[in-house]
């Protein structure tokens, strides 16, 4: 199942509720006042603290201190609870989930940052999975794609036009990393056991998988505009409508 890209990120509710089907994004700006900053390390559990603190420059310190904040504040407008009330727990993989709830339990939700973006995605009692990622144009390279997409994939890659290939490049890796994720396998999943859309003008699509056309009906995914400098998809079991793009502030 595919979605086209939209747009409209929107001011966020500040109590946000969840229809059967929907699925909310929120995007996140890394880039915060020594304010928020400090109010949102309050907040953060002592491992995160211990997370942050072995960041070697300050920056990626930042920014981790600021996407874990956001994810707290952002789930604690779901839950009811204050953010520094929430705890996690990890998958195998090291997914997260709410933990020691008694009430929305069925919340899922998923956590992806780079340069100074986030992206938080979230629904319910399904699957989810999200994935943001900064364009480097040296990092693009068809030697990359070979180890790391499928055969179909690749051979897409090399039909497009030069100027066309990096963008692509980072649309199949964000799909194929939200895809992933919300699996909750990491690299146990082998990258070459499925095949997503890549062009810009296709939707985000899992085009086949090793598994069979149910895998592939049973997922949707969506490309989301963060920037001219970042690709993003979102990837969420079952049929998704409608999803709404929230901009996240303190």
């Amino acid at each position: 199942m595919t979605t086209k890209t939209q747009d409209a990120w929107q001011p966020a509710p500040a109590r946000p509720s969840l229809t059967e089907g929907e699925v909310h994004v929120w995007r996140v700006s890394l880039e915060q006042t020594p304010e928020v900053y400090e109010a949102l390390w309050q907040t953060l559990s002592s491992d995160e603290r211990a997370r942050a603190e072995r960041f070697r420059f300050e920056k990626d310190r930042t920014r981790f201190v600021v996407a874990r904040g956001a994810l707290r504040s952002i789930l604690s407008r779901y839950v009811g609870l204050h953010p520094a009330r929430l705890s996690f727990a990890y998958g195998a993989q090291g997914k997260p989930e709410l933990a020691g709830l008694t009430t929305h339990s069925t919340l899922r939700f998923n956590l992806s940052h780079a340069g100074a973006a986030a992206l938080c995605a979230v629904t319910e009692g399904r699957e989810i999975g999200v994935d943001v990622e900064f364009i480097r144009e040296d990092f693009a390279s068809m030697e990359i794609a070979e180890r790391f997409f499928s055969p179909r994939e690749v051979a897409a890659l090399q039909e497009l036009p030069q100027q066309a290939r990096t963008r692509a490049f980072f649309n199949c890796w964000t799909r194929k990393e939200a895809y992933i994720k919300a699996l909750g396998e990491g690299l146990s999943c082998p990258l070459d056991s499925f095949a997503v859309s890549l062009a810009e003008e296709d939707a985000a699509t899992l085009l086949w998988s090793a598994a069979g056309a149910g895998e592939v009906e049973r997922w949707t995914m969506k490309s989301l505009a963060v920037g001219a400098d970042y690709a993003a998809a979102v990837a969420v079991e079952g049929k998704a409508e409608p999803f709404r793009l929230w901009l996240w502030q303190s």
